[in-house]
């Protein structure tokens, strides 16, 4: 079994090369990268002299994407900081590349801000809480995770009016978090590690503990409470009665243009029904090789009824994103699944490409990688589009008990014990293939780290409002066409 391999730059390591060090050597390491790279220069942004315009690189690869729906990216970006930050991961990766980093590395999201977290539920049918997106998954500086999720903490207390003492409380708090998580994930075995989880108990005692510290009222906690019991309503049936009706006695997916167009409505007059139906059963089959085998057999009680196109996300408008109808005994047993686009990560260029062919793969190994459990139906294919192009796709449900919190209602003290379970998170994640020792020797026990970070989130924050404020100029001038409300 192949080891699993972390780079950056022109450095290779691989975590069966870490276990092989002692734990004084690891504890050592991180020492050391401490003194070459002190974690106060984790404190410091200026954008480059020759930053980019971010209108223009935002603007880099629309022509990969599907060109009617790019109004309705800018539109959802243009809606505030906030909605803009979650659509700048590029952005902010360029100015990554510039910032110190330890040289430690692991397995990172890529795009680690605050609506990327979530709850879904695990295989044995329970609610846990994890990162939920890893479209630009790849190996590299464990910093840029927590340094992106850090200021959208930043970003979301502004665009919610908290004070700046307020949003500096959080903000520190997230990252103690994350780096008192670490610590205690330095001192655990490496299966305690991989077996570490936040469930449904954990959520509510982290919920119950605030609120004895008076922290959340009794009406906040309900809020997340609610939360959780609506994600599980989120499942297929519930998927069946909002995204598909019935004609002659066989549902289908019902048109929402243009969020939903059913593929029948995007492929040319005259096409072969029974063609098509076998094209995109044969493209499930290839998917359906990446599973496991009792997975497979699951995947086979289901037959194909209808095809989709779905807008999903803020960022990811504009890429490809399907989603599947299939039906297992009869109408009361469906499975929805979605298919999104995979392309490079937007990290790759500024550390090293993915060292899988397929981007769908890459996408898929970094989250079971990351996440503590995965969803049982994930995996990955590429495939011929209508437009003949060849692309990589990543499939998973589209909803199975899938719920995040409302950011926008958020009281502070609210938010601050949300970023201190997405710290933990992050942590745990981080912890499942970089060197936890050496990033927790490095971190320290003390908040010189929390409080360089504190002042990162700052600058960076008011350099997205500056980066917000291009993009809202240039949809005034007519540079950028944008759909809002969509």
């Amino acid at each position: 079994m192949g080891q699993m391999t972390v780079r950056l730059g022109d450095d290779v390591e691989t975590a069966g090369q870490v276990s092989r060090l002692t734990r004084e050597e690891r504890v050592a390491r991180g020492k050391e990268a401490r003194a070459e790279v002190p974690r106060s220069h984790h404190a410091e942004f200026a954008p480059a002299p020759d930053r980019p315009d971010p209108v223009k690189l935002l603007q880099g690869d629309d022509a990969l994407r599907v060109s009617e729906l790019l109004p309705i990216r800018y539109g959802r970006m243009a809606v505030s900081a906030f909605t803009f930050f979650r659509g700048a991961a590029l952005l902010m990766a360029a100015d990554l590349a510039g910032t110190p980093r330890s040289g430690l590395v692991a397995q990172i999201c890529g795009d680690a801000h605050l609506a990327n977290f979530g709850v879904f539920a695990s295989p044995e049918r329970r609610l846990v809480f994890d990162i939920n997106d890893f479209d630009e998954t790849l190996p590299g500086p464990w910093e840029w995770d927590i340094k992106r999720l850090a200021t959208s903490l930043e970003v979301a207390g502004r665009d919610n009016g908290y004070s700046t003492k307020q949003r500096r409380s959080i903000v520190l708090a997230a990252v103690a978090a994350y780096r008192k998580a670490m610590a205690g994930f330095a001192e655990k075995t490496v299966l305690e590690v991989w077996y570490a989880h936040a469930d449904e108990d954990a959520l509510k005692a982290r919920f119950e503990e605030a609120g004895r510290d008076r922290k959340l009222t009794a009406q906040q906690r309900k809020r997340a409470a609610r939360t959780m019991a609506k994600a599980r309503t989120k499942d297929n049936l519930g998927a069946l009665g909002r995204f598909a009706g019935g004609q002659d006695g066989r549902p289908e997916i019902v048109a929402d243009p243009p969020l939903i167009v059913p593929i029948r409505e995007l492929v040319e007059y005259g096409t072969d029904n029974a063609e098509l139906q076998e094209q995109l059963q044969g493209m499930l089959d290839v998917y359906r090789s990446t599973l496991e085998p009792e997975r497979r057999a699951l995947l086979d009680q289901y037959r194909l009824v209808d095809f989709a196109r779905k807008v999903v996300g803020v960022g990811s408008v504009g890429t490809r994103s399907w989603m599947a109808l299939l039906l297992g005994d009869d109408v009361r047993d469906p499975l929805f699944l979605q298919a999104k686009e995979a392309g490079p990560s937007a990290l790759e260029q500024f550390v090293a490409p993915s060292e899988y062919d397929n981007a769908g793969q890459r996408v898929v190994v970094g989250q079971r990688l990351m996440q503590a459990v995965s969803d049982i139906f994930l995996g990955w294919v590429r495939v011929k589009g209508l437009d003949g192009r060849t692309r990589d796709f990543y499939l998973r449900q589209l909803r199975d008990w899938k719920g995040s919190a409302e950011i926008e209602v958020m009281v502070p003290a609210g938010m601050q014990a949300y970023g201190e379970l997405c710290g933990w998170t992050l942590a745990r994640a981080h912890a499942r293939s970089g060197d936890r020792i050496a990033i927790a020797a490095y971190l320290g026990s003390g908040p010189a780290f929390d409080v360089a970070l504190g002042e990162f989130a700052q600058a960076y924050a008011d350099q997205n409002e500056h980066d917000y404020q291009a993009l809202t100029d240039a949809i005034r001038s007519g540079r950028v066409v944008a759909e809002t409300g969509m």
